[in-house]
């Protein structure tokens, strides 16, 4: 990577010093960008494969980050940064006053930015966690099993990491609007610029090392996001390990008597005693007679008894169980407490519309459902038209 010339000019009896290369400001604007990104889209359950792609990305930049604070030039490493406490005692009880002059990093920043790294990389580290153990998702999802369907530690610590991580950035934030606006520092002016103004002559250059850290580390990084974009639904960082489950292979009577009617409902979808009343009671079906033999009636009630919500794995089960608690014979998946608070947000009007007609008819959004398969990167909704 060429560097840009370095001038020293004097402004105001100060030096223009360079001392922020290029690299330390892309990855600067860049760490901002996506913490920003994936922050948002951490509510959006329909991105949440994004918000997981652009958080694991996030931490990539700040191991670069980490790696750059041990090679990198003066005042980009670690061991240049200002750890005195009696000087962070006094820049934080002087806001409103001029204090020494810091070349590189001042007290405070220095001890924000080693408390951002350490969040962000314990944030980056529970959101694996939680999408592998939780969702069986990403490269984790090997420890998914069934003593961990119930856990939601994971996703809780990520939050309240990621909380934290964003109170620290606020403080950091303010930290150097009033280093600009109130001490007429130019911190800010430094990370854009590179420049920053001293008394005394200063001219950081990086090493043949060093320019080729940064090169090869951007090309992987630009790599590291075109494969995380463009493989989204199977690459190994985020993929879901569910299968699809040909259920007319697995219980080709369930499929038969049950897909001749109406899309073959995933077992997990409703408790073990809900199965049991629904299939008492076939004569009444939804307002129909679905009557089947005894022997036929006997043989897919076991099979949706050992595939129930109790006996699953996936997080809608343990979320629909945990929704119903006492009350676990609903026999329409409809009218589950989890059913209603996810789809709470739907108008109505899509429900009766052409494309979906009806609230049971899960196939019009939910891609591959009938498969045993729920995945929110799978769902679209159809738009109310007019």
């Amino acid at each position: 990577m060429k560097e840009q010339s370095k001038y020293q000019t004097t402004v105001d009896g100060m030096t223009k010093s360079y001392i922020w290369p290029l690299f330390n400001r892309v990855l600067h604007i860049a760490l901002i960008a996506f913490f920003s990104i994936s922050f948002i889209l951490g509510d959006m359950d329909n991105l949440l494969d994004y918000h997981a792609i652009f958080g694991i990305l996030f931490a990539l930049l700040f191991v670069i980050r980490i790696i750059w604070g041990f090679i990198g030039p003066k005042y980009s490493k670690f061991k240049d940064f200002n750890f005195n406490k009696n000087d962070l005692k006094e820049y934080l009880l002087s806001p409103f006053q001029h204090t020494k002059e810091y070349i590189g990093h001042n007290p405070a920043s220095s001890f924000a930015i080693i408390a951002m790294m350490i969040l962000s990389l314990f944030t980056a580290l529970t959101g694996m966690l939680a999408y592998g153990i939780e969702k069986n998702h990403g490269i984790l999802s090997f420890l998914h099993s069934d003593y961990f369907k119930q856990m939601e530690l994971f996703e809780e610590l990520h939050e309240i990491a990621a909380n934290m991580l964003l109170g620290m950035i606020a403080i950091h934030v303010a930290g150097s609007l009033i280093d600009r606006f109130i001490k007429k520092g130019d911190a800010i002016d430094s990370m854009i610029s590179g420049y920053k103004k001293l008394s005394s002559n200063i001219e950081i250059r990086m090493n043949i090392f060093q320019k080729i850290f940064t090169i090869v580390s951007l090309i992987l990084f630009v790599y590291a996001f075109y494969y995380m974009i463009s493989t989204k639904n199977d690459n190994i960082m985020i993929a879901s390990a569910y299968q699809k489950q040909d259920y007319s292979r697995i219980h080709p009577e369930f499929a038969n008597e049950c897909g001749s009617c109406h899309m073959t409902y995933p077992p997990y979808l409703l408790p073990r005693q809900s199965w049991v009343k629904m299939m008492q009671d076939l004569e009444n079906h939804f307002g129909d007679d679905a009557s089947i033999d005894a022997k036929t009636n006997l043989s897919i009630l076991a099979f949706l008894k050992e595939n129930s919500a109790e006996n699953s794995t996936h997080e809608a089960a343990f979320k629909i169980l945990k929704s119903l608690k006492e009350n676990n014979s609903t026999i329409a998946i409809t009218k589950t407490p989890y059913w209603k608070g996810r789809h709470k947000h739907i108008n109505n009007e899509i429900f009766s519309s052409q494309e979906v007609k009806s609230k049971a008819n899960c196939t019009a959004c939910h891609q591959n459902i009938e498969y045993g398969l729920i995945e929110n990167t799978l769902i679209k909704v159809p738009q109310k038209k007019g």
